[in-house]
């Protein structure tokens, strides 16, 4: 277990690598994990896995799209509203005609 300048502890990194940035991204890197208070390398890990997975989620929703499944989903709720309606109506408490 590694501790950071912050004091907190780093726990699972294990991996050391050297990497460059641009100034103003350190920069930026630098405020934002101070603001959470994290050592910069915490930060940086917590942003990568972040990253890693908007783009695993997006990539699933892309094929859940291509495959038709959120249209499959979205008729199957308005299905469920529809028997729903239906319940109420046979039950004598939906919506009464003017």
């Amino acid at each position: 277990m590694t501790r950071g300048h912050t004091g907190r502890n780093l726990i699972g990194m294990t991996a050391k690598v050297t990497l460059s940035f641009a100034d103003e991204t350190i920069e930026e890197a630098r405020r934002y994990a101070e603001r959470d208070g994290l050592s910069l390398s915490a930060w940086m890990d917590q942003a990568a896995r972040e990253k890693a997975l908007r783009e695993l989620f997006s990539a699933h929703a892309d094929v859940v799209r291509r495959a038709g499944v959120d249209r499959l989903e979205k008729n199957a709720l308005d299905d469920e509203r529809e028997v729903e309606l239906v319940r109420l109506e046979l039950s004598g408490r939906g919506r009464r005609a003017a």
